[in-house]
């Protein structure tokens, strides 16, 4: 069929819809040369006409045409409203598997919408006589294609929208800040803006109201405050804006007429922002970017990080989801078999009552939804509530169509912004969560094809409340109101950080308040997942889902999860995920808990027995190793200074190329070369210290003359303002000189040491005077063969587990990655290293270790590129220096994080062969798999330790 033939048949056609609809699609797919449903798909299974029609009752189908990934097509009568039409797909988009185009005519124009997930919505419309063009026939005809389909999705993705109108608007409240008015004021009028800009678009508001108010004012500065007075004082109550009339708003939102002036730059830009399509905004991340518009810093001093969609969802679905859609498919099986009994019954009686019970069985489904609370307590602008509520309404509106296709009556969702409740102490998110939570009912009812409450349009959500979720103001417990499920993502605040977050009185109140329940080395994350296990402990929610950094598998973090594990169920979890926040990588933990036992246990996706602990699955719960005596103060940590005592190599060579001091003596006593991890993973930095030792009291220390007069300068005002006493009062030493090390370091020539937190666990030797600092973890060895163990492949898998991470970076604790570690029976610790001499085990990996080091340090300093200088006094190691710039530029990339991520051949046989050497040790095989090994030394782990218990 040609298409002025399609066009002189169907234009101006007098047909009724029932009796036109499929004779003109069948003709379209000839103008189209497409196959029509029944020469494409007979059976009617992925193409077909009427699809979704009742199987009980009769009645129209969902979609009058639907064809699996392209479309679903409703046509209506010439001149009827398509609007409707269009509505009527969207409430059945679900159960027509959600396809990319909802398509909707009236015989003489064709109206394409677009449907895909996380992009803005756009329409293509197509007039008949608009057939006759080529390139107008081609977009229809992409509908019909699976693979050319996508020719016609947007490009804007609705997060990439929500970035642009975000951006002008946290432009334009810094101006505001900048005037001197308050930031809860700006943000309230902020918000404001926001949702007339949204409601407008979505046509809760008028004709374009608001836009016409913003162009009205360009040149007319002083009429912006009156007009956006009248409207907010309309919008508060309901009534008239000029001729026109404006609902009932208010939900807190708009609860007086308060209005702020604005500049002629101001105004222009918001009109600018507001000419943009509001009715795509994406609430999960609206409330995180304006957040940081009006104030960047705001969120960051507690350490809160935002989740994407995705990330939310890994614990809003085994939270929320999949229970309650695995009681709804437990629910429809029964209402299928009292529906058949209802067809197929020949007394009326029997059908009626089957037919009653069906309908009480979903509709008392239905009233759970709509009683479902879920609680996040620490909501921040409310990206999991908002979430959360889409999903409810989602189960809602999939049961709703199950049971219509079953033949039960059609019902109104009932699942609202009541079912959401949020804890949030900083007043502008708890707004924003609310705004984000309103415009989420809105666009969900307007994109399934219902319209929006009335009466007011903002319901009051006092049920998003502005308060601290832990402590009240007289610093009692706060309490948390109930709910079926306990979602979020609580603040990020590490122990160490707990002061300068919080303050000192409220984290003491905290710490006191949590006495026995949290650790006080634990991070803030850890207050929440405490708080929520006694949720469910006393019946107040049956399941939780938080997101915390990776650090709570292990330390004193993982005793919280150790309480949570004896009275409760980790029942899901993401151990280690990758998460992207402003740009930075961090890495976090998500843990969904509940009360039941025995049901599916899935970490990282996958089924295993159980979840341990430390985030890990199945039965080898490595959590249970135990400390080994003849590990026993081994490893340390190096010295923490607290204190700027640190100084460049210019300066120590200054002071040690000094006469000697008044009391005889060298600087050389006090100044050394010190080490931190980033000397190891890196190129030496030339740091070194100023250090009195452990017991030089302040008047023996003054006679070190400018070393001392260094730190009255530099340390001592710092120190003084400590809030340790014993830190000022010994203001000139070390916050944390560790004795044990020092004690030790005296009787050794070296020792070895890696850093606390690294991308590759990495030994090196570090030879005296060389001070380790606290970031350097040390073992107090200087044997090759103890050196040799620690760098094999079974120390590296066992410090892996039984560590923790700092985001992607492995941390290397003394007391849970080497004091747990059993080494080879015979080359412990406590053993002597002179009595390895006598052990060809111990010789064979000394051997390897030794080979491995020097390789390393052939590669890291090779002879051709660099000059070796005597430091300016004896004792101290040769500077080590690039012999030209050409040199300098080669050795700035030679790091042993570089020579480890690249791995090269020579590298991989050095540790294969000291791997051999330390498998030999153990007397077991070299190819054993990684969970062989950790099996092998978990169980050496717990013979070693019950020994020490029989002893």
């Amino acid at each position: 069929m040609s298409p002025n033939e399609f066009i002189a048949k169907w234009k101006n056609v007098e047909l009724t819809e029932s009796a036109a609809a499929q004779s003109q699609f069948i003709d379209l797919c000839r103008l189209l040369d497409e196959p029509t449903p029944a020469e494409a798909d007979p059976k009617g299974t992925w193409y077909a006409f009427e699809k979704g029609a009742l199987k009980t009752g009769g009645g129209d189908g969902w979609a009058d045409v639907w064809k699996r990934g392209c479309f679903a097509w409703e046509y209506k009568g010439r001149g009827k409203n398509l609007d409707a039409a269009f509505a009527q797909l969207q409430r059945y988009a679900i159960a027509l598997e959600n396809p990319p185009l909802l398509i909707v005519s009236d015989m003489e124009r064709f109206r394409i919408h677009t449907n895909w997930t996380n992009t803005i919505q756009k329409v293509y419309d197509i007039p008949i006589e608009e057939l006759a063009d080529d390139r107008r026939r081609r977009i229809l005809k992409w509908a019909f294609s699976e693979t050319e389909v996508e020719q016609l999705k947007p490009d804007k993705t609705r997060q990439e929208l929500t970035e642009e109108v975000a951006a002008g608007f946290a432009k334009l409240a810094q101006r505001l800040r900048e005037r001197g008015y308050e930031p809860e004021v700006v943000a309230h009028f902020v918000n404001r803006l926001v949702f007339c800009m949204f409601a407008e678009d979505v046509g809760l508001l008028p004709h374009k109201m608001f836009t016409r108010m913003l162009e009205a004012s360009v040149s007319k500065l002083d009429d912006f405050e009156v007009h956006s007075g009248q409207l907010f004082a309309a919008m508060q109550k309901g009534g008239p804006v000029g001729f026109e009339h404006v609902e009932w708003f208010n939900g807190g939102l708009f609860d007086d007429d308060r209005t702020l002036p604005l500049q002629e730059n101001d105004i222009r830009q918001t009109l600018e922002v507001a000419r943009l399509d509001w009715s795509n905004i994406d609430p999960s991340i609206m409330g995180t970017l304006f957040e940081r518009g009006l104030d960047p810093d705001k969120r960051s001093q507690l350490g809160a990080h935002y989740t994407d969609r995705d990330k939310i969802m890994l614990i809003v679905n085994p939270a929320i989801v999949e229970p309650m859609t695995h009681e709804w498919e437990e629910t429809k099986a029964k209402i299928e078999a009292l529906m058949e009994r209802h067809r197929t019954h020949s007394a009326k009686g029997e059908k009626t009552k089957a037919y009653n019970e069906a309908q009480a069985l979903h509709r008392a489904f239905i009233e759970k939804l709509k009683n479902f609370r879920v609680l996040d307590p620490a909501c921040g602008s409310g990206n999991f509530l908002y979430l959360s509520l889409l999903s409810l309404k989602d189960l809602e509106h999939h049961a709703n169509l199950d049971a219509e296709m079953l033949g039960l009556p059609r019902e109104f969702p009932g699942v609202g912004p009541q079912c959401v409740k949020g804890i949030e102490i900083n007043p502008f998110a708890a707004e924003l969560a609310r705004v984000s939570v309103w415009i989420g009912e809105i666009q969900w009812m307007k994109r399934n094809g219902f319209d929006a409450a009335r009466n007011p349009i903002l319901k009051p959500l006092e049920t998003i409340e502005c308060r601290d979720a832990l402590l009240n103001p007289d610093g009692t417990e706060a309490e948390w109101p109930k709910a079926d499920v306990i979602v979020g993502n609580p603040p990020f605040l590490g122990d160490r950080k707990l002061i300068d977050g919080l303050g000192e009185d409220l984290s003491e109140a905290l710490r006191s308040r949590f006495q026995g329940r949290v650790p006080r080395g634990a991070d803030l994350v850890c207050y929440w997942f405490e708080k929520s296990r006694g949720a469910l402990l006393k019946g107040n929610a049956h399941r939780f889902g938080l997101v915390a950094t990776n650090s709570i598998r292990g330390g004193k973090n993982r005793v919280v999860l150790n309480r949570i594990a004896e009275a409760v169920t980790i029942f899901e979890a993401w151990s280690n995920e990758p998460w992207i926040v402003e740009g930075a990588a961090v890495r976090v933990s998500l843990i969904c808990v509940q009360t039941e036992r025995g049901k599916s246990t899935k970490l990282d996706g996958r089924l295993v027995s159980k979840i341990n602990t430390d985030l890990t699955g199945g039965d080898l719960d490595l959590t249970k190793a135990q400390a080994l005596r003849a590990n026993r103060d081994v490893c340390l940590h190096g010295s923490k200074k607290i204190g700027s005592f640190d100084i460049d190599g210019d300066l120590a060579r200054f002071f040690l190329q000094q006469p000697l001091n008044p009391n005889g003596r060298p600087n050389s006593d006090v100044i050394f070369p010190v080490w931190n991890g980033a000397d190891v993973t890196g190129r030496l930095g030339d740091r070194w210290i100023i250090d009195f030792g452990m017991s030089m009291k302040e008047a023996e220390a003054a006679l070190y003359e400018l070393p001392f007069d260094h730190v009255v300068r530099f340390v001592k005002p710092e120190r003084l303002q400590n809030r340790n006493p014993e830190l000022v009062k010994k203001w000139w030493m070390h916050g944390g000189p560790r004795p044990a090390m020092r004690n030790a370091l005296a009787h050794l020539s070296r020792c070895i040491g890696t850093p606390a937190t690294a991308k590759h666990r990495i030994f090196v030797w570090v030879e005296k005077p060389i001070l380790p600092d606290a970031q350097l973890m040390v073992t107090l060895r200087d044997d090759e063969t103890t050196f040799g163990i620690l760098h094999s492949h079974f120390h590296e898998l066992w410090a892996l587990r039984m560590g923790t991470s700092l985001e992607d970076r492995p941390r290397y604790t003394p007391t849970t990655c080497f004091e747990t570690f059993p080494l080879p029976e015979g080359l412990t610790p406590d053993i002597p290293a002179a009595d390895f001499t006598n052990d060809p085990r111990a010789m064979a990996i000394a051997e390897g270790a030794r080979k491995l080091n020097e390789l390393r340090e052939a590669w890291l300093t090779p002879e051709d590129l660099v000059d070796r200088l005597p430091e300016v006094v004896p004792g101290y190691a040769d500077r080590i220096v690039p012999k030209d710039d050409k040199a300098a530029v080669i050795l700035k990339k030679r790091t042993l994080t570089n020579l480890y991520n690249e791995r090269p051949a020579w590298l991989d046989h050095a540790h294969r062969t000291l791997d051999e050497a330390v498998a030999a040790a153990y007397g077991w095989p070299v190819d054993l798999s990684d969970d062989e090994i950790l099996e092998r030394l978990f169980k050496l782990n717990q013979e070693r330790a019950t020994g020490q218990l029989l002893d």
